[in-house]
């Protein structure tokens, strides 16, 4: 199955639905809210409707959440709470970004990135002890690591150019 656009005479816009045995094709102008293409179409070609989503940051948080989540699915020798407290440190990444993009003022900005780069410092912190009781391989730990590492790092960049004009901390 594909999907795709056409633009015709200006802002006309025809979207076609390509399948194994038919193409359907739908006039933009004809779509229904509800109608069987208009939640494919909103799915598929429209972009993102909020800021975050465009972040390379929260991109990567994202990736992050869903390795850990991985991980932490297939993980039979971890304990509830451990597995608990990593899958919502990791969660909260993402989630602190998001919220954090959704303030007005760079001190409310500011201070959802300080608590998302937080949780990454959580994060690892877990990942070290899972290392020293072997409970999770050297590999997977250092790729965990090196992502955790790069989303710190982004964080801290966001996180200075929010700051006031001649302020170092």
């Amino acid at each position: 199955m594909s999907v795709g656009a056409s633009v015709k005479k200006g802002l006309h816009t025809d979207f076609f639905l390509h399948t194994r045995t038919q193409t359907h094709t739908v006039s933009a102008s004809s779509l229904e809210y509800n109608s069987p293409y208009s939640l494919l179409i909103e799915l598929l070609i429209l972009p993102p409707m909020f800021d975050f989503e465009k972040l390379d940051v929260y991109k990567k948080a994202k990736t992050f959440n869903k390795e850990v989540f991985k991980y932490l699915q297939v993980s039979k020798q971890l304990d509830g709470v451990t597995k608990n407290q990593f899958r919502r440190a990791s969660f909260s990444i993402m989630l602190n970004i998001a919220e954090g993009t959704s303030r007005f003022s760079k001190a409310d900005k500011k201070n959802f990135f300080v608590i998302s780069r937080g949780s990454i410092f959580e994060c690892v912190a877990i990942l070290d002890f899972l290392q020293d009781e072997e409970l999770i391989d050297k590999t997977l730990q250092l790729k965990f690591y090196q992502s955790a590492e790069e989303l710190s790092k982004m964080l801290f960049s966001m996180i200075k150019n929010l700051e006031p004009a001649g302020k170092t901390s």
